[in-house]
């Protein structure tokens, strides 16, 4: 026959213990899932005939994640929201160091990387299906630099 080594009281204490720690647990869960979710923050909507054109917005470029397309960090530095699908657009970055940019969207993967032609700036230009475009502004060198991307519609000569 086995004895109880526990008294009532001390189930208590452990249940208690229990139900005090689920609460941090959850909240910490709960804080994690929304840091994740505000890393990329709101969305730039690109609309046709969006203005200012060019839209510009400003970051910092690299990070400690290493990929095919440079450092990059781990969310994205930008996050675009092209609303209806554009005939043409073109995204270009402007940065020290060797700056590259990794496109997340519903047409795959894309790295863009600068050449002698953009000056060394990572530059894309064409048709844009709509959907949700993640933006990584990345740099080859290890380097983390001030960016400056520009979203147009303006073709370029």
């Amino acid at each position: 026959m086995h004895r109880a080594l526990w008294k009532q009281s001390d189930m208590d204490k452990i249940e208690t213990y229990t139900n005090w720690l689920v609460v941090p647990t959850a909240l910490a869960i709960g804080l994690a899932v929304t840091a994740a979710s505000f890393a990329e923050g709101p969305a730039l909507q690109i609309n046709p005939k969006f203005q200012p054109d060019p839209l510009i917005v400003h970051g910092t470029s690299g990070g400690a994640k290493s990929s095919n397309c440079g450092n990059i960090a781990d969310a994205p530095s930008q996050v675009i929201q092209v609303k209806e699908t554009l005939p043409y657009l073109h995204l270009s970055v402007q940065s020290s160091g060797q700056p590259t940019l990794l496109i997340e969207g519903p047409g795959g993967h894309f790295c863009v990387l600068g050449d002698t032609d953009s000056g060394g700036r990572p530059e894309i230009s064409g048709y844009w299906q709509a959907g949700r475009y993640s933006l990584y502004v990345g740099d080859r060198a290890e380097g983390q630099h001030p960016y400056t991307l520009s979203i147009s519609e303006r073709q370029i000569p």
